[in-house]
């Protein structure tokens, strides 16, 4: 194919373009097959997304009309159409007995697209916790409920769904929280919700409503509870734990009116609360009118026993119960619930109705058929199988590699808290060791509220001791026993070079 006609003298910039050009001469062909009478407008839109996407650069030749279109196939009165109508709308330029070149008046889109999500590109082992096991997806049984909800689903069904979430799904997660978690579940006050991310700032935005101005969070506690309630216009407190949960002097002396907690295993110490914090809370929560958000982030998986129930269930008009199938099946799926008291619901739908207008229809529909039809709990039996067996995994490889650590919080969750002999630190040391040899770590340091963010004082997490949040659930046994012994060989390397 040539680049120019003959009646096209040319220009200075012709040789330059026309390379490119000829490359780009491919995109236009499916336009030319398309039918009869969408060919112009096929051939214009090509046209104009081969100059959008810098496969026509500024300042390339186009050929001459009649040329093009013998080429193409097309009557040329086509293609001098195209080059009119891209030269009226600043893509082309053109001068009599000059020819038609791009422009410079469009700048290219980029051609890269960053992922943000939250991984540690490159690593070779990344210990840091909250991420499952992804490979244990039931992509079958998942893919079967689609089929099977796509064929039962009535075309209404397709539309703008109810906020709170389909009633088949509420009804389904209010049978599945009362019977493993001793959650007090109404389905009418059930609402699903992009995971308990979502939960925290929908609870956020109607506190906010309410007047409050500060929540208190667990010190040391997930950081993200800050941040999420932080972008409803809410300041956090870290209030300090103790062996038995959240300390409730502390709490009331804040003067907060509003908490969270993880109380069936929490975060990320591993702590049960106890029954008689438990009913302090509860207490406290009474006198004050107070709310306390339970984040029931991975309640179902504990090891040594039955897991410890909801503190949701011994008074539902106090507790905003949260939760998701982020850990039992895949975060991706964004699918989660909350279940308010009833003085809150109409407040938090309301929310959600402005915020999304609602979670996607088929994905509920998928797993209401899941949670209903048995494979939700054969899912939870099979992850607790393989988990326990890798947290085993790392208590064994901590103890060849680093005898002496003193681990804590393994009867329940996906992580453990692994306080590392003084020898192997400091702690600083041993993290910039593991970066240098690609180990991707938490320390425990990075849990704690800051200081002008911390009621009292904390629990003594900034002591100068090692103390590393591992998660083992996303990792294969083998997996856990290598990277527990790269992460040793790294750090006698640095001790070798101190010596």
């Amino acid at each position: 194919m040539t680049s120019s006609g003959t009646n096209h003298a040319p220009g200075p910039a012709s040789m330059e373009g026309e390379s490119s050009a000829s490359a780009a001469w491919e995109l236009l062909l499916p336009a030319a097959s398309a039918p009869a009478r969408g060919r112009g407008r096929a051939l214009q839109s090509a046209l104009r997304e081969a100059v959008r996407s810098g496969r026509l650069a500024a300042g390339t030749r186009l050929p001459a009309s009649r040329e093009l279109a013998a080429d193409l196939g097309v009557s040329r009165g086509l293609v001098t159409e195209a080059y009119e109508q891209l030269t009226a709308e600043s893509y082309l330029r053109s001068g009599r007995g000059a020819g038609t070149w791009v422009s410079g008046t469009v700048r290219p889109a980029a051609r890269t697209v960053r992922d943000l999500s939250p991984r540690a590109p490159g690593a070779r082992v990344d210990f840091r916790p909250g991420t499952p096991d992804l490979a244990l997806f039931p992509r079958s049984a998942w893919a079967a409920a689609h089929r099977t909800v796509l064929d039962r689903l009535p075309h209404s069904a397709l539309g703008y769904p109810d906020p709170r979430g389909l009633p088949e799904l509420r009804v389904a997660l209010a049978s599945l929280l009362a019977r493993r978690r001793g959650v007090v579940a109404d389905p009418e006050r059930v609402v699903v919700c992009s995971g308990v991310a979502q939960a925290t700032t929908l609870l956020g935005f109607v506190l906010r409503g309410r007047g409050a101005t500060t929540v208190g969070t667990e010190d040391p506690g997930s950081p993200e509870h800050a941040s999420l309630f932080a972008s409803t216009g809410l300041t956090t407190i870290g209030l300090p734990l103790d062996d038995e949960g959240l300390a409730v002097g502390p709490l009331v002396r804040s003067g907060v009116r509003a908490v969270v907690t993880t109380p069936a295993h929490q975060f990320p110490t591993g702590i049960a609360y106890s029954a008689d914090r438990r009913a302090a809370l509860l207490d406290w929560a009474r006198a004050t009118s107070g709310v306390i958000m339970e984040d029931d982030y991975d309640g179902d998986f504990r090891y040594d026993r039955a897991p410890v129930g909801a503190l949701q269930g011994l008074d539902p008009e106090h507790v905003v119960y949260t939760g998701s199938v982020s850990k039992s099946l895949a975060p991706g799926l964004r699918l989660g619930w909350l279940i308010a008291p009833a003085s809150m619901t109409d407040e938090i739908v309301a929310r959600k109705r402005t915020m999304d207008l609602g979670n996607p229809s088929v994905d509920q529909a998928v797993l209401a058929d899941f949670v209903a039809g048995g494979a939700y709990d054969r899912q939870l039996r099979r992850c607790q199988r393989a988990y326990r067996e890798r947290r085993d995994a790392m208590t064994e490889a901590l103890a060849t590699h680093f005898p002496g650590t003193e681990v804590s919080g393994i009867s329940a969750g996906l992580h453990i808290i692994a306080r590392l002999p003084e020898r192997f630190g400091p702690q600083d040391e041993l993290l910039r060791r593991a970066a240098a040899a690609d180990i991707a770590l938490r320390p425990l340091s990075d849990c704690a509220a800051t200081g002008a963010d911390r009621a009292d004082s904390g629990d003594g997490t900034d002591d100068g001791s090692v103390r590393l949040v591992l998660g083992y659930a996303h990792l294969a046994p083998t997996a856990v026993e290598a990277g527990v012994r790269l992460l040793a060989e790294a750090v006698r390397r640095g001790r070798a070079g101190r010596a």
